[in-house]
């Protein structure tokens, strides 16, 4: 029952490496296989982190017995492909962000994962941040929440070749870093607005490069939303309730203070990141998984999914269709 969790990772990119490097700051977790479409990026990402069991395809890390939990790292466009065929090996997976293109691809995964009772969940890795726990745990204390806002830009030059611009692979703003405003706003207000509102700068490649989400809640309560891929913003989050306020500080995605501001006064909490952050979600994929449970209570899949429809709504408002869909 107190065994590491045994870790495989799936794909060898940029996000596979800092995934990595963040088990390495968690003892209940054990990075013990890796798998890549070729023999030399598995050894080679193998030797750098000092991997057991190097696997030239995914199809060899899914079968891996030694492998408890799979992390899918690949690019937006092969979540769904990969997820299944994990989930049909009998792995728990954790999945990286977005979940999926689109909505029909994330129901095709929770599906799949409930049929085969396996483990699945959407690695946001900000929202098992210890910053964040502490928001949630203070809620109360701001009253009915009435407003919450939230923007993650950045200026990438343009580049066609880059998966940013490719539509080919999911590129623009929402997949990208809208997701992470989007969970954030569903976080503290529930996943199902009764009107979404957005405006998207659609760029040469045809993908959104900046966007605005105004979500309304049955309440009253609103969510203003920015992201971008060509504008760099403030990335900060605020939580504004009848009797106070909640400030997570810049970068709030991978936060590390925050303040409370209600008519008492105010409060600023600091947590420094043990690790680099990632080590954070997969904590709780071992939690649940010695607990006996399929999903996150903090993450849970029919949230995902509701995100994932919001994001579909919006692209239609746009008239953006990806290439696969």
């Amino acid at each position: 029952m107190n065994s590491p969790t045994r870790w495989g990772i799936l794909g060898t990119g940029s996000i596979a490496r800092k995934f990595a490097e963040g088990l390495t700051a968690l003892p209940s977790a054990q990075l013990v296989a890796v798998g890549s479409r070729s023999a030399a990026t598995a050894e080679a990402f193998g030797a750098q982190y000092k991997v057991p069991h190097c696997h030239a395809s995914y199809e060899a890390l899914a079968r891996d017995p030694e492998v408890e939990a799979i992390y899918i790292s690949t690019p937006h466009p092969f979540h769904c492909e990969n997820t299944l065929l994990c989930l049909g090996e009998g792995k728990a997976v954790l999945c990286e962000k977005p979940f999926a293109i689109n909505a029909a691809q994330s129901s095709q995964m929770v599906e799949a994962a409930r049929a085969q009772r396996v483990f699945l969940m959407e690695a946001m890795w900000t929202r098992f941040l210890p910053v964040m726990g502490w928001v949630r745990q203070q809620l109360p204390q701001i009253g009915q929440v009435r407003l919450v806002s939230a923007d993650f830009g950045f200026r990438a030059g343009y580049n066609r070749q880059s998966r940013l611009f490719a539509p080919e692979l999911g590129g623009g703003a929402l997949l990208d870093v809208g997701i992470y405003v989007l969970s954030f706003a569903s976080m503290i207000l529930g996943p199902r607005p009764v009107q979404l509102t957005s405006a998207a700068a659609l760029g040469e490649s045809g993908v959104d490069e900046q966007t605005s989400l105004l979500l309304s809640y049955a309440d009253g309560a609103q969510a203003t939303l920015t992201c971008a891929v060509r504008t760099t913003t403030p990335q900060e989050a605020r939580i504004v309730g009848t009797e106070g306020m909640i400030q997570i500080e810049s970068p709030f995605w991978r936060g590390t203070a925050a303040t409370l501001r209600t008519g008492g006064g105010q409060v600023r909490a600091e947590f420094p990141l043990q690790g680099n952050g990632y080590n954070y979600e997969a904590a709780e994929v071992g939690r649940c998984l010695r607990a006996g449970e399929k999903e996150s209570s903090i993450m849970p899949l029919e949230e995902t999914l509701a995100i994932t429809r919001l994001m579909d709504q919006a692209r239609a408002q746009w008239g953006l269709r990806y290439p696969m869909e």
